[in-house]
């Protein structure tokens, strides 16, 4: 039984990345969404506990942790607020990418200001025509003596004019992703600017904008890996922030669910509890069974992602795409056993609804995950 059960250490890993979301996040979380508030000072606060480089590694001043660990932190921090624990999510992908694939120079020259989070990290791999085509990127650097010369945009990209780094896959090659290369841009670099925030359903505590590159000098010094390794690069920060956003999906529904119980006990109609009639039990047990089953799914995927697996790129993948569903049905589901208080701001549930439904778009979309799956499947 032990090897299903999380260890001492990870038990204590949940229980503060929970104390701090009770703390910090659920108190607030709800005038975050309907204020747009992009709350800097409690994401700053996570980094002192290290939630900024959560596999970072010791040497480089992070905390060193594998990617159930990472999952751990942030389901706990999701119960509270999906929006504002994705956004952690990504700044961990890229300053992980700098770490894991970085020069001496461009770690020191980044890393410890990404730690704290006293600079905050994009990824930014989407553009306005290539999506799940990510491949098929436009956005060019061409070398110039020591520097690369970027222009471009980039789409879509969470602490897009907030943030004050930008992880950035460029082409400096050939057509198709053996021509993508890795670079880390600077916000107050000549040349870079922004779109208008974008009006989104949800993730409203976090900003979300355009990225244009208009000629920007980026030293060769700050490119990652070699060239054209980048899009291997980003796909590889992409098994941990699919994970990271499976978990999310996690710690949002168990909230929701969690709501759903409490609430269903105290909601009197026909002069019974809700919770007493058996079409409520029946719903509640599929939302209990359905999380479990997505959630065990997603830990076995962070396992072998930190063991490097052969197969975790499709365990990360089956784990995205079933967290991701889940979460939203047993949302949905919730939202329907709260009746109209379900959908009133009222209550937490809508402002779940809306975070979640986002999951099953980014960091690839499900159709994806189930082409990755299966081209996976076939190969064998």
């Amino acid at each position: 039984m032990h090897q299903f059960e999380l260890t001492d250490d990870q038990l204590q890993i949940q229980e503060m990345a929970s104390k701090f979301t009770a703390d910090a996040i659920t108190p607030n979380a709800a005038e975050w969404d309907e204020k747009h508030i992009f709350p800097r000072d409690v994401i700053r606060e996570a980094a002192e506990l290290g939630f900024g480089s959560i596999y970072v590694s010791e040497e480089s001043g992070g905390i060193g942790l594998g990617r159930l660990e990472a999952a751990l932190i942030m389901e706990a921090m999701a119960y509270g607020c999906p929006s504002t624990s994705a956004f952690i999510s990504i700044h961990n992908m890229a300053s992980w990418m700098i770490d894991r694939f970085g020069s001496d120079e461009v770690k020191q020259k980044y890393l410890p200001s990404m730690i704290t989070m006293e600079r905050m990290g994009s990824y930014c791999l989407t553009e306005p025509s290539s999506g799940s085509d990510a491949a098929a990127l436009k956005t060019r650097a061409r070398l110039d003596g020591d520097h690369y010369i970027v222009s471009g945009s980039k789409a879509f990209i969470s602490g897009g004019g907030e943030n004050e780094v930008y992880v950035t896959m460029v082409r400096t090659g050939e057509e198709g992703p053996k021509g993508i290369t890795c670079l880390v841009i600077d916000k107050d670099m000549d040349g870079v600017s922004f779109g208008a925030q974008e009006k989104k359903l949800g993730w409203h505590s976090q900003p979300t904008a355009q990225v244009n590159f208009d000629e920007v000098r980026v030293p060769v010094a700050n490119r990652v890996g070699a060239e054209g390794e980048g899009f291997r690069i980003a796909m590889m920060g992409l098994d941990g922030g699919r994970l990271n956003i499976g978990a999310c999906s996690l710690g949002g529904a168990q909230r929701c669910l969690d709501e759903s119980v409490a609430y269903t006990k105290e909601r009197q109609q026909f002069g019974h509890p809700i919770a007493d009639f058996q079409n409520t039990q029946f719903t509640l047990a599929d939302m209990e069974t359905e999380l479990q089953a997505a959630r065990y799914l997603l830990y076995v995927a962070a396992a072998k992602v930190t063991a490097n697996a052969p197969d975790k790129t499709r365990f990360a993948a089956m784990a995205k795409r079933l967290a991701t569903d889940t979460g939203s049905s047993v949302v949905d589901r919730a939202l329907q056993l709260h009746g109209g208080y379900g959908y009133l701001q009222d209550y937490p549930i809508e402002r779940f609804w809306r975070d979640l439904r986002v999951h099953s778009i980014l960091e690839g979309t499900n159709q994806i995950m189930r082409v990755i799956v299966s081209r996976d499947l076939l190969r064998q």
